[in-house]
């Protein structure tokens, strides 16, 4: 996947702060409602206990943003394939995926990557070229 950024030490930074008492909970546990809302009706399940609470209601969230999206910029991904068919239809745009609590409420950005036509692979975008209509 090109464009591809893990933000897995930024978060472990913020959790060792949080347990080393330098960030209150308060701090890092500010989850807005819509993103703790969409964590519980589509988010797809953590295999892990989150972070600060230690409970197993860690979610995944995915929104896509981009220019060419118009008014499907800053949509949460739903259903699960939904950014394959933009990817099909756009050629650029962003996917942000964004770990939730839904019982203490912490919430950090996972990974962010591009998606689009341009980054699809040759034999994907060339598949249908070289057919005709009967």
């Amino acid at each position: 996947m090109q464009g591809f950024v893990d933000y897995t030490m930024a978060k472990r930074s913020i959790v060792e702060g949080y347990k080393r008492g330098a960030l209150d909970r308060h701090d890092i546990c500010d989850a807005h409602p819509e993103l703790v809302r969409a964590g519980r009706n589509i988010g797809a399940k953590v295999r892990r206990p989150c972070p600060v609470c230690q409970a197993e209601s860690l979610r995944q969230v995915r929104y896509v943003f981009g220019d060419q999206l118009k008014h499907l910029s800053g949509r949460p991904v739903y259903p699960d394939d939904w950014d394959m068919e933009l990817s099909s239809k756009f050629d650029e745009f962003r996917c942000y995926v964004i770990e939730v609590c839904l019982d203490c409420h912490w919430n950090h950005m996972a990974a962010c990557y591009l998606m689009g036509r341009r980054f699809q692979a040759p034999s994907a975008r060339t598949a249908g070229a070289g057919r005709t209509n009967p």
